[in-house]
C-alpha cells in the first residue's frame, strides 16, 4: 500500500529537573490502534514518579521504536504516529516502514537491580515471571520507583550517621478544637481537619528557631546550608509505592493552607498526576504512619536533609496528673513524636530541644481564630 500521510515521531519528553531518562514500563496502544490526541500511549517510570505520556496528535501508531523495560534519554524516539489513517488501513507491511532515525543511542536496556535492593514488592503491574506453583510462590520484576526507593534507603543509612529521638504530647486540645470545627472547616475549606496540618504548623514553627534541622549537607561534610524558607516534603502511601511530594513555603501558610497543600499533594500522587518537579528540593520531611495505626517509627532521612519527622497514632490513654497537690487520672489524646536526624551535624540536645519547641507549641494550644 502506498502512503501519502504524513507521520510524527513521538519523542521522549522532558520529565523534570535533573531527570535525564525514563524507563518504558507499559505500552498502552499496539501497532495498528488509532490514537486520539493527548490521549495516553505509554507509560514511564523515572527515579521520582511514573507517569502517562500522551500522544501529540490523532492517527494510528504505526512502529514502537522502544520496548518495555529499555532506558530511554529525553529527546529519544519512541513511536511513530501517521495521521489521516483509518484503524483498518494499516496493515503488518505498513509497520516500521516510515522514516525514522536509523540509531537510537539514548535507548538502552535497563540495568538488573542491585542487590541491595532487596524491598516488599508494590502491587504487581503485569502477571509474574515465574510461577513454579502455588505453595512455592511467585517471582516478579521489582518497577523502577521501587528498585529507586530501595536504592535510596540504603544510600541514606550509609551517607549519615542517623540517630531516632522520641518524645510523647499530649494534644488533647486540638482534638477538642477538631470536634468542634470540623464540619464547619469541610464546609469552607473542602477539606477534611485532621491532625496532620497542626503538626505541620507546629514543626514549621519550631523550625525557625532549629535551624540545624532546615539544613542540608555537602557530600564531604565540609560545609550546611541552612536554609531560610521551609520546604516541607509529606512522605505519602500509595499502590507504586513511597513519594515525597513538597509543600514549598511552608512557613507562609495557615492550618487551612498547609490542610488543603496536604490534600491536593497526596490527592495527586495517589492519582498519578503529580509531577516530577513537586518531589524535589524539600528542606525537611514529615511522615504521618500514625494515620495506618502505627505509635511510632524510626523513619530514614530524605538526603541530603538533616532530620525527618515521624508522627504517631493519636491515642487516648489514662494520665495521671498533679493539681493542687491531688493526683488525678484523666483521659487524654496522646500520641508521640521522633525526629531522626544526622548526627555528623545535629547532636542529641538539638533533636530533643526541637522536639520540645514542637511539643509546647502543640500543647498550648490552637484556637479557631488559627483555623483559617
Amino acid at each position: 500500500m502506498t502512503n501519502t500521510q504524513s507521520t510524527t515521531t513521538v519523542g521522549m519528553p522532558a520529565l523534570g529537573e535533573s531527570v535525564e531518562e525514563g524507563t518504558i514500563t507499559r505500552w498502552l496502544k499496539d501497532p495498528g490502534d488509532r490514537v486520539q490526541a493527548e490521549e495516553p500511549l505509554l507509560e514511564v517510570a523515572t527515579d521520582k514518579v511514573d507517569t502517562e505520556i500522551p500522544s501529540p496528535v490523532t492517527g494510528v501508531l504505526v512502529d514502537i521504536l522502544a520496548a518495555e523495560d529499555d532506558v530511554v534519554g529525553v529527546g529519544a524516539a519512541l513511536a511513530i504516529i501517521a495521521t489521516g489513517y483509518a484503524a483498518g488501513d494499516v496493515s503488518d507491511t505498513d509497520k516500521g516502514t516510515t522514516d525514522t532515525p536509523a540509531n537510537h543511542p539514548a535507548v538502552r536496556p535497563a540495568a538488573p537491580p542491585a542487590e541491595t535492593e532487596v524491598v516488599s514488592a508494590a502491587p504487581p503491574r503485569t502477571a509474574p515471571r515465574e510461577a513454579s506453583s502455588v505453595t512455592e510462590g511467585v517471582v516478579e520484576k521489582l518497577p523502577r520507583i521501587r528498585r529507586t526507593i530501595a536504592a535510596r534507603m540504603v544510600e541514606s543509612l550509609q551517607t549519615s550517621a542517623q540517630l531516632t529521638t522520641v518524645l510523647e504530647v499530649d494534644v488533647t486540645e486540638i482534638a477538642r478544637l477538631r470536634r468542634a470545627h470540623k464540619d464547619e472547616f469541610l464546609t469552607r475549606s473542602g477539606v477534611k481537619l485532621s491532625f496532620f496540618p497542626f503538626f505541620a504548623k507546629a514543626a514549621v514553627a519550631a523550625l525557625s528557631e532549629h535551624r540545624v534541622l532546615n539544613a542540608s549537607v555537602n557530600p564531604d561534610v565540609t560545609e550546611i546550608t541552612y536554609h531560610g524558607a521551609c520546604h516541607v516534603g509529606i512522605a505519602v502511601d500509595s499502590d507504586k509505592g513511597l513519594m515525597v511530594p513538597v509543600i514549598r513555603e511552608a512557613q507562609d501558610l495557615s492550618i487551612e493552607g498547609l490542610a488543603r497543600a496536604i490534600a491536593d499533594k497526596a490527592d495527586r500522587v495517589r492519582t498519578g498526576t503529580i509531577t516530577p518537579a513537586e518531589l524535589g528540593g524539600g528542606t525537611f520531611t514529615l511522615t504521618n504512619t500514625g494515620s495506618r495505626g502505627a505509635l511510632f517509627d524510626t523513619p530514614i532521612i530524605n538526603q541530603p536533609q538533616t532530620g525527618i519527622l515521624g508522627i504517631g497514632a493519636v491515642v487516648e490513654r489514662l494520665i495521671p496528673s498533679r493539681r493542687d497537690d491531688n493526683l488525678n487520672i484523666d483521659v487524654r489524646s496522646m500520641a508521640y513524636l521522633s525526629i531522626s536526624y544526622d548526627h555528623r551535624v545535629v547532636d542529641g540536645a538539638d533533636a530533643a530541644r526541637f522536639l520540645t519547641a514542637v511539643k509546647h507549641r502543640l500543647e498550648g494550644g490552637f484556637s479557631a481564630d488559627d483555623l483559617r
